[in-house]
């Protein structure tokens, strides 16, 4: 399940290096290998063992090399500072139960000048998200509030961060597309 496409405005370039955030079954890193060309990489990262399987075996079927899918949770990066130049998210973020950890490890994890470009749920300004079992099924769950996401960027070190509701989700809802540019070394860490 997703809440938009990510990859549809990552503009990812030939050479460039790839990190896909809770990468589920490998579809936005497959793309973004294929676009960014054999001297790229994509890296997926998701905590599901079964779903990093499932990844693997897409990517032999799709005939790509360029990739690698690493075990791990999205708050505790398992890769290098400073040594990713984009990173893509479909409708994860709003999973994750303390979102400053994430937002701090996107901004170590990206070169200054790094691109974000993702999908998540963002609730209007003065709206709790839901918080019951059929909510984070749907992945309306934990969404952060239109200017908490944008505070929780800038406090990591973003600038230029977009917010553009594509569809509504539920009451107060929305499925979103964010970009942000990585500027500077984090600030604070920060918690939701």
């Amino acid at each position: 399940m997703g809440c938009g496409n990510p990859f549809a405005i990552a503009d990812l370039k030939p050479g460039e290096i790839v990190l896909d955030l809770g990468s589920g079954g490998g579809l936005d890193v497959i793309l973004s290998a294929k676009r960014v060309g054999p001297t790229g990489k994509a890296y997926g990262v998701d905590f599901l063992p079964e779903m990093l399987d499932l990844a693997r075996a897409n990517a032999t079927d799709a005939g790509v090399s360029n990739v690698e899918f690493l075990e791990g949770m999205i708050e505790d990066l398992p890769l290098p500072d400073a040594s990713i130049d984009v990173v893509v998210s479909n409708c994860v973020i709003n999973l994750a139960p303390d979102k400053g950890p994430v937002f701090a490890e996107i901004a170590r994890v990206l070169r200054p000048g790094g691109r974000v470009a993702m999908s998540d749920v963002v609730a209007d300004n003065g709206t709790t998200a839901p918080a019951d079992g059929t909510a984070w099924a749907d992945c309306g769950a934990g969404a952060l509030q239109h200017d908490t996401y944008l505070a929780m960027f800038a406090r990591a070190g973003f600038a230029d961060t977009t917010i553009e509701y594509t569809h509504d989700t539920g009451p107060g809802l929305h499925g979103a597309i964010i970009r942000a540019t990585r500027t500077k070394q984090i600030t604070e860490l920060g918690s939701v």
